[in-house]
């Protein structure tokens, strides 16, 4: 039996949600393994976030891909043996599917997108500057730093789940499912999240450059979206993953679904939007806009510009007019 049977082998639950879900957690915690021992021993932040967006790619992918290539290989029968009787009956008939449903590359596709584009942002910045401030203390610390890498792998985890549970699903269970209302709206938030996320640090980023080309002597940014919300980037990130959950949900709480995944009402919904509620609880609690904020009253604290532009700009939500 090759190294690819095995590890097939070893995680053929019976379960066609598990078969997926345990593999790709295990591809999490092995990536992020892998760069955070020498980032730890460098005490480099230069990777992190580039680390974080490669396994977001690498999770969809895998994912994606690992239903279809269980099917292939129990069909050139290299594994009939071993996967006769832990898969047999409805479990292997369902289980096994040889393609794939728009949704599930659809949705991993959008992962991918906002992976790139964000990690392709973050690693040129922090190449750019040298280093990422929000890990000045973090680094020098090894067990605060591999508590950040172990954050990051659930943050990966939890965020991802909607689209693997979703590249679990049997091509069987997708039969006669038409095109609903959740795929457009889900869709739609998620296009319209990254497409905030992306003007926000598009803004900053050319704001940035100006100041460094002694366009203008601004201390902080108070124009475009950033005159709207005080964190567009971070509701723009919210916004999307809300988007992908939709168009998750719509999916998973179907019958055929959760019959074939083996899920409740209840847990097909908490599978999808687990994901926006963790991503928005780190925003708002832990890591984005208290980091911000902190950094920014400390700098200026006692500038009138900044209180009043801070008196009168939505933390998060953005104001309309």
């Amino acid at each position: 039996m090759t190294l690819l049977q095995h590890l097939l082998h070893l995680t053929n639950f019976k379960s066609p949600l598990l078969r997926t879900l345990v593999p790709s957690v295990s591809a999490v915690i092995a990536i992020q393994t892998a760069f955070a021992v020498p980032s730890i021993a460098a005490q480099s932040d230069r990777f992190y976030d580039f680390s974080g967006a490669l396994t977001y790619v690498a999770v969809s992918a895998l994912s994606l891909y690992l239903p279809v290539l269980r099917g292939k290989v129990l069909a050139s029968g290299q594994t009939a043996a071993a996967y006769g009787n832990k898969a047999g009956g409805l479990g292997l008939g369902m289980g096994l599917g040889m393609g794939w449903n728009w949704r599930q590359v659809v949705l991993s596709g959008a992962v991918c997108l906002w992976a790139v584009r964000l990690g392709t942002y973050l690693f040129s910045r922090v190449l750019q500057e040298g280093k990422d401030s929000r890990f000045d203390k973090i680094k020098t610390s090894p067990s605060r730093y591999a508590v950040a890498y172990a954050v990051q792998a659930v943050w990966i985890s939890v965020c991802a789940l909607p689209v693997i549970a979703v590249n679990a699903v049997p091509a069987a269970a997708f039969a006669g499912m038409g095109l609903r209302v959740t795929d457009l709206l889900g869709l739609g938030l998620f296009v319209g999240g990254i497409t905030i996320e992306a003007v926000a640090d598009a803004q900053k980023a050319r704001w940035l450059g100006e100041k460094r080309g002694k366009v203008h002597d601004e201390q902080f940014l108070t124009r475009g979206l950033w005159s709207k919300s005080r964190h567009p980037n971070y509701f723009g990130e919210s916004t999307l993953w809300t988007g992908i959950a939709t168009a998750a949900a719509g999916v998973l709480v179907s019958s055929p679904v959760r019959a074939a995944l083996g899920l409740s009402p209840a847990a097909a919904l908490a599978v999808c939007f687990a994901s926006p509620a963790f991503v928005t609880f780190l925003l708002l609690r832990v890591s984005g806009v208290p980091l911000s904020e902190k950094k920014y009253d400390k700098r200026f604290g006692d500038n009138k510009e900044y209180l009043e532009w801070k008196r009168n700009t939505p933390k998060f939500f953005p104001k309309l007019f």
